[in-house]
């Protein structure tokens, strides 16, 4: 069980027969009356982000949250295939269970597989991932006036800012949770 007050950023618990995760939470205490805690929290299943305050001695139970590596084998169109590599087990996945998770994941690349009791609802790419550049503007000097980027295609088809430096044909080192340029490779 956990309680309100030791609630933080990401923790998955049971309210009201939903599972939800944590996104911000904010222990308050007014000058009168008693302290509470004042929670944005998303369903994991459906999506939907709600607020809401709880007494720092409210308990929720814990959710037990599944997460396997898989790798991403391929889509057809509808599905996107995962793999677990110790079992050799595939799994089809449809668009509404993926999101934009894999908007920088190539084929064939490691995955998380996020479920609780058997059902899918989150896939989590790596932290970073190396991808080339497969079209890009040519960048000329003299076009900064302080840190300009322009836009370049990966090989995934996703869509990142670079600098001016990058061309194409270069292997660049991409955050996937902000969809930022972090280096070339």
């Amino acid at each position: 069980m956990i309680s309100a007050g030791d609630f933080r950023n990401g923790v998955t618990l049971e309210i009201d027969g939903n599972v939800v995760q944590i996104i911000e939470f904010q222990h308050v205490k007014p000058g009168k009356g008693a302290a509470f805690v004042r929670t944005k929290y998303k369903n994991i299943i459906t999506g939907a982000v709600l607020e809401k305050s709880f007494r720092p001695t409210e308990k929720f139970p814990a959710a037990r949250i599944e997460r396997v590596d898989m790798q991403y084998l391929y889509n057809d169109g509808e599905l996107f295939y995962f793999m677990d590599n110790t079992s050799y087990e595939q799994i089809g996945l449809n668009q509404d269970a993926i999101g934009d998770a894999l908007k920088f994941v190539k084929e064939n690349e490691m995955v998380k597989v996020c479920s609780h009791n058997g059902n899918v609802f989150a896939i989590e790419p790596p932290l970073f991932v190396e991808l080339e550049i497969t079209e890009t503007e040519p960048g000329f000097k003299g076009d900064t006036a302080q840190g300009a980027t322009k836009p370049a295609t990966v090989e995934t088809g996703a869509v990142v800012n670079v600098p001016l430096f990058v061309d194409q044909g270069d292997k660049i080192k991409i955050d996937t949770r902000t969809g930022e340029y972090l280096s070339r490779v």
